[in-house]
């Protein structure tokens, strides 16, 4: 073995079942999504109400009254993106705190921690008074969703059978999908209400309750109980996962060797995952959310409405394009469950990357030939159906292939002892970038036009050379060998050896 490193045996195709009792766990721990779900739609919808705007962005309405205004530059404020954004800053810092509070304290506690932190940041931006309120009710919605987004992914990993594994974690981005379309359908709702916007906002209360009450009812994983030294528990556990009449033991022997060699190398998690030998694993927790975020579909998601208002819908018409192109994303996380372990993830990240490349590019060629350059024009109804109907196709590919892949593979590829600061590294990076977007999203619409479009295309035009080039398949491969697929990969065997802990 190079360097000395050691390697579980077993580690192969465990005897496992989809039971009723994982299905359950999973479906409950996957409800965790709802509430990033639930304030990626709100947020975007909220700020086109009249009510909402004349309380807290006065500025804004002013300039909307403008007949001069560039259409691409009516929401172009810097006070209102941080509403948006400071949410993925706060994220950013839970998500790394989340990783210590994960190996100690358990998945299941992370979620439910989080639970309760959005309840609060919920009840706050219901009841804010003044832009400072706001902002400090997004904090702390944003603490809950890191310390979710870190512990969810990991969980239905751990837990799922590994020959499903894919399709039980793409529950997570599934329910984010739900939350997504439940916003924009409860902002259409309460658009014509004189404070809906604090019906909007304080509503994000029940999918917080759901995920907090779901996670009382569930119990940790079999690798998180190992982790802390409770065997039984764990073995109580993957018993109850993988059916009565399913032998456990090689799986759990595995698990708890894994444990045993990484708790005698007492490092720490966040030196060990910048060693050589998981270099791949660290370029893959960077990269793969970075690139999520770079397609810009959580932009697209937030400033929807923004978005549609600015290209000539009206301010119902604009809230029902955002469901529309909520529901064709939901549906097509469908097809991605469906497909992601028949077909592999490289399959869907490659398909997926060349569909939203085409119709981000359509969409910029729709926008520069009906507004001119600089955006002046007006641009049709027809031509505002055109463009919705490329975004529905531009949803569609993110969604059976980035949204739920980027939080199964940085879930799924790191060994045991360094998993939770990997996911917590993955998390990390990935609110960071979509604060940075989000925070300069609606300048560089005012300032690139059509060209904003172009940018995204561009990205993702790099990352699906990157998925051909560095990401390999990880299909059925049970998470204590995963380091095969690192040990058979044309650029990472070079970094890796054989130590799959």
């Amino acid at each position: 073995m190079a360097g000395g490193g050691f390697a579980v045996t077993g580690g192969g195709n465990y005897d496992a079942r989809i039971t009723a009792s994982v299905v359950i766990t999973c479906i409950v721990a996957a409800s965790g999504g709802l509430i990033f779900g639930y304030d990626i739609g709100i947020s975007g919808g909220v700020t086109t109400m009249v009510p909402f705007l004349r309380k807290f962005f006065p500025s804004i309405l002013r300039k909307a009254a403008s007949a001069k205004t560039n259409m691409y530059c009516i929401y172009d404020s810097q006070i209102l993106t941080a509403f948006t954004s400071s949410l993925f800053i706060a994220g950013l810092f839970a998500s790394l705190l989340a990783s210590r509070f994960t190996m100690a304290f358990g998945r299941r506690n992370t979620m439910l921690l989080g639970g309760l932190t959005f309840l609060a940041g919920a009840a706050i931006n219901a009841g804010a008074q003044n832009v400072a309120m706001l902002i400090l009710g997004r904090v702390l919605l944003g603490f809950g969703v890191g310390f979710a987004n870190q512990a969810t992914p990991i969980y239905l990993s751990e837990i799922a059978p590994p020959k499903w594994r894919g399709a039980f974690n793409t529950g997570f981005q599934f329910f984010i999908g739900i939350g997504v379309v439940t916003a924009n359908c409860i902002n259409y709702g309460t658009s014509k209400l004189n404070n809906g916007w604090r019906i909007s906002l304080g509503l994000a209360l029940v999918p917080a309750f759901v995920m907090t009450l779901g996670a009382l009812f569930i119990t940790d994983t079999p690798s998180s109980f190992v982790e802390r030294g409770k065997i039984e528990h764990a073995r109580k556990v993957l018993q109850k996962a993988r059916g009565k009449e399913v032998n456990i033991e090689p799986e759990l022997n595995d698990l708890i060797k894994t444990s045993e060699i990484s708790k005698a190398a007492n490092q720490e998690p966040f030196v060990t995952i910048f060693e050589r030998q998981y270099r791949p694993h660290l370029v893959m927790a960077i990269a793969i959310p970075f690139f999520q975020q770079v397609t810009g579909i959580n932009i697209i998601a937030f400033y929807a409405p923004v978005l549609f208002q600015s290209v000539g819908f009206g301010s119902d018409s604009a809230l029902i394009a955002s469901i529309i192109l909520g529901l064709v994303n939901l549906g097509s996380i469908l097809v991605s469950t469906y497909v992601v372990d028949r077909y592999g993830r490289r399959f869907l990240f490659k398909e997926g990357g060349i569909q939203m490349f085409v119709c981000q590019v359509a969409v910029a060629v729709v926008l520069v030939a009906t507004t001119g350059v600089s955006g002046e024009d007006r641009i049709s109804k027809g031509y505002a159906i055109l463009v919705l109907v490329l975004m529905c196709i531009y949803a569609a590919g993110f969604g059976w292939s980035w949204g739920p892949l980027s939080w199964l593979i940085p879930a799924e590829i790191f060994p045991m002892k360094i998993r939770p600061t990997g996911q917590s590294i993955s998390v990390a990076v990935n609110f960071g970038t979509t604060f940075v977007l989000s925070q300069t999203f609606l300048t560089m619409l005012c300032h690139f036009k059509f060209g904003a479009f172009l940018f995204y295309a561009g990205w993702i035009a790099i990352m699906t050379i990157f998925v051909l080039l560095f990401v390999p398949e990880t299909k059925g491969i049970p998470l204590e060998s995963m380091y095969t697929v690192w040990e058979n990969h044309w650029y990472w065997r070079r970094f890796v050896q054989c130590d799959p802990n």
